[in-house]
């Protein structure tokens, strides 16, 4: 009997009547005689809800001072929804229990708020699913060695998914959200953006990591690692089609060697609004400098992207990078009071009025010229580029804000990914 993991998100969960339809596309598939795993976000907007009042109580830096809470808190969103949706698919007649992390368990690090997962224990659920249940599991969230809540970051339930189909040996992971597929690019910017039939998961990857919002990177990277065969679907079609045909639907994530992937020279454009600069200026330069500089702010759990030195001038050159936004003051903070006087540094500064910019595709390694034809295309927008990140199958750039939908709309027409994926792949 096949086994099959679905992952819903909030907005799926946002009612009683959504949690209702979505039992019932459930209860479509273990009637189908599949063994079922159902792993749901929290209800729309809950996470917000609860974080918000506890920045309410200590609008200081919640997320620094009072980690364990917050995941203390946080957590119990996806609680609250796994339950109700266990009670959904009982009311339509199936036999379904819920698990919180910790009952699995899900065990993790102890970072809070950013916990990464590093064992699931698999006996009590395939127990369960041998007994003909339904199985829930939160997601979000786990437990650490010393028996405390965590929480995976935000889009974590899309990792507990993968997690939990890589450990239960899954024959396929459905990621249910409220778009129909990965799209070339964000239709909100580009109403021709155009739904991609596959992706391969190293794509997926840059475009998760380089901004888009469909998938969380740490799933992709699961579902990669593991060869967790993954599909990205719309919990909004009806939850009575034909399961065939909704099997089908949406993007399938899979593997680059697979003989029947297109591979269109560029296959999306990603784009990060999230992104913070960070300078330090005047600073030696000599051996170690990039390490006690990107170091301190690791330490810190502080994730570092795109980084360039300039050239050096009497001795002494700038250093800069980019982190999320939301690091950014404590980014500064850290860098004004402990890095830059142990260096010397003449400055540090901050600018949070940039995005990044990405064009992805595994055609390009076998392309030439692509960057080139990248950055002609933001100079005939007169667009600025202030930073420039590339590997095998992506390039980045950092611009200011403000251009963020011109560049992105410019770079789709310029790499033609309003066309169908077939000619692209004739092109």
């Amino acid at each position: 009997m096949a086994l099959i993991v679905h992952k819903y998100g909030g907005t799926s969960m946002g009612s009683t009547e959504r949690i209702r339809n979505v039992a019932k596309r459930v209860a479509k598939w273990h009637r189908a005689g599949y063994q079922m795993v159902v792993v749901p976000s929290a209800m729309s907007g809950e996470t917000n809800r609860l974080l918000g009042l506890a920045k309410e109580l200590a609008p200081a830096k919640p997320g620094v001072a009072y980690g364990r809470e917050l995941d203390q808190l946080g957590a119990t969103g996806e609680q609250a929804s796994s339950a109700l949706l266990a009670i959904a698919l009982q009311a339509e007649g199936l036999d379904a229990v819920s698990f919180s992390g910790w009952q699995v368990p899900i065990k993790t690090d102890s970072s809070h708020t950013k916990a990464r997962i590093e064992s699931i224990e698999d006996v009590r659920v395939k127990a369960e699913l041998d007994a003909g249940k339904v199985v829930i599991i939160t997601g979000f969230q786990g437990i650490d060695p010393l028996g405390n809540v965590t929480t995976l970051g935000r889009g974590g339930s899309d990792t507990s998914a993968v997690a939990v189909a890589a450990a239960l040996k899954a024959d396929e992971c459905l990621i249910y959200t409220d778009v129909d597929g990965v799209y070339t690019t964000d239709p909100r910017v580009v109403p021709e953006a155009r739904r991609m039939e596959r992706v391969s998961f190293e794509e997926m990857l840059e475009m998760a990591s380089m901004g888009s919002k469909v998938l969380q990177i740490r799933s992709v990277e699961f579902a990669g690692k593991y060869r967790v065969p993954m599909r990205v679907l719309s919990s909004f079609t009806p939850w009575d089609i034909d399961l065939n045909e909704e099997a089908r639907s949406g993007t399938l994530i899979t593997f680059e060697d697979n003989e029947d992937m297109e591979q269109a020279v560029v296959s999306g454009i990603a784009f990060n609004r999230d992104e913070a600069k960070v300078s330090v200026l005047g600073v030696p330069d000599t051996p170690g400098i990039a390490y006690q500089i990107v170091g301190a702010v690791a330490d810190a759990n502080i994730e570092v992207d795109v980084i360039i030195q300039n050239v050096s001038k009497g001795g002494l050159t700038d250093f800069s990078f980019t982190v999320n936004r939301n690091d950014l003051a404590k980014t500064l903070e850290l860098l004004k009071d402990q890095v830059a006087p142990q260096l010397g540094a003449a400055e540090v500064i901050g600018d949070a009025r940039i995005c990044k910019v990405s064009i992805v595709g595994i055609g390009m390694r076998s392309h030439v010229g692509v960057a080139s034809r990248m950055f002609r295309c933001l100079s005939a927008e007169n667009i600025n580029i202030q930073m420039i990140s590339t590997s095998e199958i992506k390039t980045s750039v950092v611009i200011d804000e403000k251009y963020m939908e011109l560049a992105v709309r410019a770079l789709h027409r310029e790499f033609d990914l309003d066309q169908p994926q077939d000619s692209l792949a004739q092109a």
